[in-house]
């Protein structure tokens, strides 16, 4: 019975003794580089991708050997956190850990992300947070970014970019109107020929519908009454942010970096300023973009919905109430925003 049970003990010590040697041969093998090429290539890390995705993508390129040897290194070692995303670049001949070590060290190019409808300083403080500019690149940075991007409010398209951390605020302006210029397609061109209003007078329209809107769907609807307002004698667009737009620039002036009172709630004294971008008060489009709208506004404003609608308003819960008549609007006030 002795002899049993040592002869079950021998089996099992060699068992694991035979485990341990094969993991460790295993391991050995899959944190070594891949093979001696010194050639640096381009590694992208998308915003968002988990730890094994990454690692899936790294196997995929042939610069590790062993997804799962990715992962359970940095789940070993506490890096999992510490992969960022952007731009990198590796070779070959990097160990598992050094390319674990390169990828925590921050990227060469960043990723930055621009939502719908932000004015051009709240488009820099985006581009100064995700680039991680100290304070002296910050001042530089700023006042490149406004001196550049004088004129061009409303043609700075909205979208997530790669840029290398000394980028320009030329470079990024030049860039955010190109991929702006690329989305006009051939017929949204001709749709703007066909019609009584120029490119201009579209983007700022475009910047009032993504102002005044919150989804795709009511963006065309929207577009189409603003439109009629304008076009109808006796009427005014009457749209509340355009005189947030000047309320706005007043609240923040000398202190554009990091201001939160660009988009303030308005009270009924506001509604009675003498400005061009008070539209209760002036009567056609402003003089410029309030601010930088997404694709989906842009074509909202050059393919109208026309509707019998002359009203709207948006209900604590985001939903929108039109009306084809002011006692209608009035009763949707009452009954949505109890006013």
């Amino acid at each position: 019975m002795v002899k049993n049970k040592l002869f079950f003990l021998i089996v099992f010590l060699s068992f694991v003794a035979v485990v341990l040697f094969t993991g460790i041969v295993w391991w050995r093998r899959n944190i070594s580089p891949v093979s001696e090429n010194e050639e640096v290539v381009s590694f992208l890390i998308p915003k968002g991708r988990s730890a094994m995705q990454v690692a899936n993508a790294l196997y995929e390129k042939d610069l590790i050997r062993s997804p799962l040897a990715f992962k359970i290194y940095v789940q070993i070692s506490g890096k999992s956190k510490n992969i960022n995303s952007g731009e990198f670049r590796l070779s070959k001949d990097m160990s598992l850990s050094q390319v674990i070590e390169a990828l925590g060290k921050g990227p060469l190019e960043l990723w930055v992300t621009v939502p719908e409808g932000l004015r051009r300083e709240e488009i820099l403080d985006k581009f100064i947070e995700a680039l991680q500019m100290d304070n002296e690149k910050k001042r530089s940075f700023a006042a490149e970014f406004m001196n550049v991007s004088e004129g061009k409010e409303g043609y700075l398209f909205p979208d997530t970019y790669l840029f290398p951390r000394d980028a320009s605020a030329k470079l990024v302006i030049d860039k955010m109107f190109s991929v702006f210029d690329s989305k006009i397609d051939q017929q949204m061109k001709d749709q703007i020929e066909d019609s009584q209003y120029d490119l201009d007078d579209h983007v700022i329209m475009a910047s009032i519908i993504e102002r005044e809107t919150k989804t795709d769907e009511e963006r065309p609807i929207v577009a189409g009454i603003l439109w009629k307002r304008l076009e109808t004698e006796g009427w005014l667009i009457q749209a509340d942010a355009t005189t947030q737009y000047e309320i706005g620039s007043n609240n923040c002036e000398g202190k554009e970096l990091n201001c939160d009172s660009w988009w303030p709630v308005l009270t009924r004294q506001d509604l009675e300023i003498l400005s061009p971008y008070n539209t209760y008060m002036v009567d056609g489009l402003p003089p410029t973009p309030i601010a930088n709208p997404g694709l989906g506004s842009l074509k909202a404003a050059i393919f109208p919905q026309r509707s019998d609608y002359w009203f709207y308003i948006h209900d604590p819960e985001g939903n929108i109430h039109y009306a084809k008549s002011i006692s209608q609007h009035n009763e949707n006030i009452r009954q949505y925003l109890g006013k």
